[in-house]
């Protein structure tokens, strides 16, 4: 079902001005993540084709507009840490994962991939593998689920999981359009699927080792945010968007470590499970803003306030697949992070509590 909107979106007059020859210059999508979880971008013009996010400058915003500085000492400066094809432009133009630094030379608080990517560094050796799962949902123009009728609700869940079909999915344009964006800016999109609230979706990024999976996450939230601009439609990774006997959204994230995926793997899977349910209550401080109203015990969740751990249990904070149980091997399924959580914070505490932290660093606050 096509997204529909009183929003103007002249895609086809666009097309003969995005053709026009760039004699030579490139477009550089600058992308941060602002003080509240957002994403924001601004493009630079570079005089020439690059390879390396190396080679490109350090760039600043306004840090006050965006909550992350005071309107007195407002400069906030972007480094470049990866760089993506851009998939609206195309040709030589890419898109720009940036980290926020403030003028002292210190990362800004809301950066959190400095302190991921040192944890990462750190332990290297362990070589972590991570695949997250992002939950959303798409919105009309009145930030109603698309698709519901206006002011009420479909039919009870059950038809929508992976469904096919008209009235029992909505927006699947949006949602191709994206998978194909993510594909063509290089992004580690393992797959798609409708869920079981109708007008919920999910994609999956990775398997990426270290903090490329942060990286490629934050870029696909950018590509899904872009593409529904131009159907009219709104994205939310609230984590539960609709109250009541529906299903919540989650960023269900998998981990799997070298020892994890040796023979006699299952061993130092369930000593992570046992260390993960040490840490429960710092994990669940930056796991996602409202995440409370999702983790209730119903609706495929564990309860906020106990951990637990299983195999084939989706019910448990802590899912360990049943084809590792019976392998011996492999990864777990942490349940509890919220749609809404920073991939970073995530990856970054898990590290943490799995293999021991590092001086100065203390991932498992809810504001630093």
């Amino acid at each position: 079902m096509a997204a529909t909107s009183s929003t103007v979106s002249n895609t086809e007059n666009l097309m003969k001005y995005m053709k026009l020859d760039q004699r030579g210059s490139v477009l550089a999508e600058y992308i941060w993540i602002d003080g509240s979880n957002g994403v924001r971008t601004k493009t630079k013009t570079l005089s020439k084709s690059v390879k390396d996010y190396k080679e490109l400058p350090e760039w600043n915003f306004d840090g006050s507009s965006t909550g992350q500085a005071s309107s007195e000492n407002s400069d906030v400066y972007i480094r470049p840490c990866a760089i993506f094809p851009d998939p609206f432009r195309g040709g030589d133009n890419i898109l720009v994962m940036t980290e926020t630094w403030d003028p002292d030379g210190s990362p800004n608080k809301f950066n959190y991939r400095h302190e991921c990517e040192r944890l990462m560094e750190a332990h290297a050796k362990h070589e972590p593998w991570f695949g997250l799962e992002q939950e959303y949902t798409i919105l009309d123009a009145d930030g109603w689920p698309y698709g519901w009728p206006k002011g009420g609700y479909p039919a009870p869940q059950g038809p929508y999981y992976c469904g096919v079909g008209t009235g029992k999915v909505f927006c699947r344009d949006i949602v191709e359009a994206h998978y194909k964006a993510c594909l063509y800016a290089g992004l580690q999109i393992s797959g798609i699927n409708a869920e079981v609230m109708p007008s919920q979706w999910e994609f999956q990024i990775g398997p990426c080792e270290g903090i490329a999976l942060g990286d490629h996450l934050w870029v696909a939230r950018y590509l899904l945010y872009r593409v529904a601009e131009e159907f009219g439609a709104k994205i939310t990774i609230e984590p539960k968007p609709i109250k009541g006997n529906w299903n919540g959204t989650g960023l269900h994230t998998n981990v799997s470590t070298a020892e994890m995926r040796k023979e006699k793997g299952m061993k130092a899977i369930e000593e992570a499970c046992k260390k993960l349910g040490e840490r429960h209550e710092e994990h669940i401080l930056v796991y996602g803003e409202g995440n409370a109203e999702r983790m209730t015990g119903e609706h495929e969740t564990a309860s906020i306030d106990k951990f637990s751990y299983g195999v084939a249990d989706r019910g448990a904070s802590i899912r360990i697949p049943r084809q590792c149980a019976q392998e011996g091997k492999g990864y777990l399924e942490d349940r509890r992070p919220a749609s809404n959580a920073c991939p970073y914070r995530i990856t970054g505490i898990i590290m943490e509590t799995i293999f021991g932290g590092m001086e100065g660093l203390d991932l498992g606050k809810a504001e630093k």
